[in-house]
């Protein structure tokens, strides 16, 4: 819980961060795979490109004035975009190989930790959580820069920007206990969403500024509240358009009331009231956007998270959505989704294309029943 105590380790305002990139995080996402944990190499061979350097390099753009000293790693878990970005910085940890692995990510967090660190700044995602808290506990407080696939957990910032604003006044805001959360990603490439508490790290925060830990419901309401969701959009569907459906049990019911059974993690492809894709990545649903020029996205935020895209379906990348044009996006949430989620976001990298979407958007909450939820951009 919120301290009400601004961030000051040792009794002076902070200063002093540690900076760790984990340069695999989030390549599963584009290409399909929910996740990059011990399948980096399987990534590269989809064509995926890293993600996580680029996530760095933002948020190191909104910190580059800021009166910080910076300990990082050399290479890719930190010494490049800083050099890169013209920040001074001192490496106190270098990874063995070019390979980086989760040990790497521990050893740099004690090496931070033993040189009297105010707070430990991460790129990745649960994964490089996991192993922050492993190495740090509760004795330094931490903070998550988005760029893993799923980052369920509440560490993290809302974008990489935000996480450079609660930097920026780290020696003044508040900090929290926030959930690090397991997921089971091998479970979860099966289509299985196992979750669990792993821990609680201490974080520094601001309003709208990080994210929540994702919130699951599963009961009678919520699947009567689906089955209503699917009637309605059973009853606009077109046949002359594709749907790319998305991830979740809104999504899965909507494809059960036509009689087929959807890729209940992944984004599948719909025509005719036909399965024509299952669990693409970014790479496939271009290509079927080239067969079927008409199209539209169906889509479930993330429950308190309220993320509609960029955690979790990064397959539904810039390109594909420029493609299908933001009037072809359909948000879908059961009612009770819609109580715990009070701001929705969307983070695809390109802030010109996210704008588009205004300040709100209109959310399918029932047969012939919509909501409208403020919209942040990332």
């Amino acid at each position: 819980m919120d301290d009400g105590s601004a961030l000051k380790n040792h009794g002076r305002a902070m200063t002093t961060i540690g900076f760790i990139v984990n340069p695999i995080a989030g390549m599963g996402g584009r290409v399909g795979l929910k996740g990059t944990d011990g399948q980096a190499g399987e990534a590269r061979e989809r064509g995926a490109i890293p993600v996580a350097p680029v996530r760095a390099a933002e948020f190191l753009k909104g910190i580059k004035n800021a009166d910080l000293s910076v300990l990082t790693c050399s290479g890719p878990m930190g010494g490049d975009v800083l050099e890169e970005a013209g920040i001074r910085h001192r490496a106190v940890f270098a990874p063995a190989g070019e390979t980086t692995s989760a040990e790497d990510t521990r050893r740099a967090c004690r090496e931070m930790l033993a040189r009297r660190i105010d707070v430990l700044v991460f790129c990745g995602g649960d994964g490089t959580a996991r192993d922050v808290l492993d190495a740090v506990g509760r004795q330094v407080s931490v903070l998550g820069i988005p760029a893993g696939v799923k980052m369920y957990s509440a560490v993290f910032a809302t974008t990489p920007s935000a996480a450079a604003a609660i930097i920026r006044q780290a020696g003044e805001v508040p900090v929290a206990d926030a959930e690090v959360v397991d997921v089971d990603e091998t479970a979860y490439r099966n289509g299985i969403l196992s979750i669990r508490l792993y821990g609680y790290a201490v974080v520094p925060t601001l309003p709208e500024a990080r994210q929540a830990c994702k919130w699951v419901a599963e009961s009678r309401t919520e699947a009567e509240s689906q089955s209503a969701i699917a009637d309605f959009i059973r009853e606009i569907i077109r046949d002359d358009t594709l749907y790319l459906l998305g991830a979740g049990t809104t999504t899965a019911e909507i494809a059960r009331s036509f009689g087929v059974e959807k890729t209940l993690l992944g984004v599948d492809a719909l025509y005719r009231k036909t399965i024509v894709g299952r669990d693409l990545g970014e790479r496939e649903i271009l290509s079927l956007l080239d067969a079927y020029p008409r199209a539209k996205i169906v889509i479930s935020p993330i429950g308190a998270q309220g993320f509609v895209l960029g955690r979790g379906n990064q397959q539904i990348s810039a390109e594909v959505l420029s493609r299908v044009g933001t009037g072809g996006l359909v948000v879908v949430a059961t009612p009770r989704k819609l109580e715990r989620t009070p701001v929705l976001w969307i983070d695809v990298g390109d802030r010109a294309l996210e704008d588009q979407f205004g300040d709100s958007l209109s959310v399918v909450c029932g047969y012939r029943m919509a909501a409208r939820k403020p919209l942040r951009h990332g």
